[in-house]
């Protein structure tokens, strides 16, 4: 099974938690920056571990922005999400940009793994990336709360293996 972990970062923090997440892998993924790879690259894995950071008024990162998302090819593919966002100085849309990327994943068709993460622990006002009480994929803060990412990875990681993502 071919896995990619593609991010979209401007500050650094969603790449950082892009390769903790691969490190935590017992398979092999490829790391992939959504500003310098193309749909047919990202279309050619079987599994997808997609990230963005949020930014502005709750708004994807620029490079996710600019991205052609129609011309992702979803349907059917397993699909993990994660976002990093500000819960003190953006509590009102924190992490948003997962909460959009989880919308473009469903409407394309996408099996997603990894929802249902645990709102507890964290401090927000608000949040797209909140369905039926839990975040569509795992959430995290590196500039409030960098002490708990190493744990939630590992967590959010064991609960992917536990699933049948990887197979």
């Amino acid at each position: 099974m071919k896995i990619a972990i593609v991010y979209g970062s401007t500050g650094g923090n969603a790449e950082d938690v892009a390769k903790k997440i691969q490190s935590n892998l017992k398979v092999d993924a490829e790391l992939l920056d959504i500003g310098s790879t193309d749909a047919d690259t990202i279309n050619s894995f079987d599994a997808l571990i997609l990230g963005s950071s949020t930014w502005y008024d709750g708004e994807l990162q620029d490079d996710w922005d600019a991205f052609d998302m129609d011309s992702l090819e979803l349907k059917g593919k397993k699909v993990a999400l994660f976002g990093v966002g500000d819960q003190q100085e953006y509590g009102d849309e924190f992490c948003n940009a997962l909460g959009i990327l989880y919308e473009v994943c469903v409407q394309k068709g996408a099996q997603i793994y990894g929802d249902k993460w645990s709102t507890e622990g964290y401090d927000f006002e608000a949040s797209n990336a909140v369905v039926d009480g839990a975040f569509v994929g795992l959430a995290i803060d590196q500039e409030n709360e960098e002490d708990l990412t190493d744990e939630r990875v590992e967590k959010w990681v064991k609960n992917l293996e536990e699933s049948s993502f990887f197979s």
